[in-house]
């Protein structure tokens, strides 16, 4: 009988598989920012309609939820999420959160992404991140855990998924510099904590958490001295490749010290204008600033946005 698995000959097949100057390269490698090496064929920013064209059925989408909206501390990232799903005619954009509330969710096929929460103890959901008071951060869509709100002495938000958000602060409870928690790092970052302190000394509002999505920074409030507002975290611009910065936030005395946008997927975030008013988030999910004298004068959380390969 013959052997039908006999070894090739060497020389043959092998070498016709792998020639040594081929100048084949892997899919897995060809971008940095598409994956499998496919194309963004579609950028949306608006829930609606969705038209794929006739033949695909299977894309790969990336979306991020709404930022939360900056309060009397800054709003935590919009939640990040991405996969294949079934081509579908519609979907679902979440707007981000104004007046300390949160972002609402993306979604696209079977996939979603939270919002992030408001700038008053919100708490992010399905990768969104906490806002400062200390809301917790959320699991994501692929159930990668998430970060706690600060808690008991610490003022820094917790890293995670949704990481989550710093606790605003009395001067007692600030670092030895004056400088407010951190929100936490993650996929999302977390917000920044406010400082609210009746002092003649300088107070520097909390970072925003970094990561793919970035947190608001918080606010310096009611102090009669120096007034520095904390900028906003840094995020990833799937588009470009690039980083999306963090808003900056205002300086005064006796006035001023908002809070900075965190950066999004699509945009940087905005630096806080001179006055109450925190930054607004960057588009894809940043989060909002926080304001100055209430929920009101955070800023806006950045909207969600949706991108599809194919």
């Amino acid at each position: 009988m013959t052997n039908v698995f006999g070894k090739n000959k060497s020389g043959t097949q092998v070498s016709n598989w792998h020639v040594a100057n081929s100048s084949n390269t892997p899919t897995s490698f060809t971008s940095f920012v598409n994956p499998y090496g496919l194309k963004l064929q579609q950028t949306i920013t608006s829930s609606g309609s969705v038209t794929i064209p006739e033949g695909i059925t299977f894309v790969y989408a990336i979306l991020a939820g709404g930022g939360g909206s900056g309060g009397n501390g800054a709003g935590g990232a919009g939640g990040l999420a991405w996969g294949w799903t079934i081509a579908s005619s519609s979907c679902v954009i979440g707007s981000g959160g104004g007046a300390s509330s949160a972002g609402g969710f993306t979604r696209y096929g079977n996939i979603m992404a939270g919002g992030g929460g408001g700038g008053s103890a919100g708490g992010g959901t399905l990768g969104g991140a906490g806002g400062a008071q200390a809301g917790n951060g959320s699991f994501n869509y692929w159930g990668i855990p998430q970060g706690s709100g600060a808690s008991g002495t610490s003022i820094d938000g917790n890293p995670g998924s949704g990481a989550g958000g710093a606790v605003i602060s009395s001067s007692t409870l600030v670092t030895s510099t004056g400088i407010g928690g951190k929100g936490g790092n993650g996929i999302s970052g977390g917000g920044g904590g406010s400082v609210s302190a009746t002092s003649s000394a300088s107070f520097t509002g909390g970072l925003g958490g970094s990561g793919i999505i970035g947190g608001g920074g918080g606010a310096a409030q009611t102090t009669t001295g120096l007034r520095q507002g904390g900028n906003g975290g840094t995020g990833f611009n799937i588009a470009t490749g690039q980083i999306s910065t963090g808003g900056v936030g205002s300086t005064g005395t006796n006035a001023n010290g908002s809070g900075g946008g965190g950066g999004g997927i699509a945009g940087n975030g905005s630096n806080a204008p001179l006055g109450n008013f925190g930054g607004n988030g960057g588009l894809g999910g940043g989060g909002g600033g926080g304001g100055l004298t209430g929920g009101s004068y955070g800023g806006n959380g950045g909207n969600g946005i949706l991108y599809l390969f194919y």
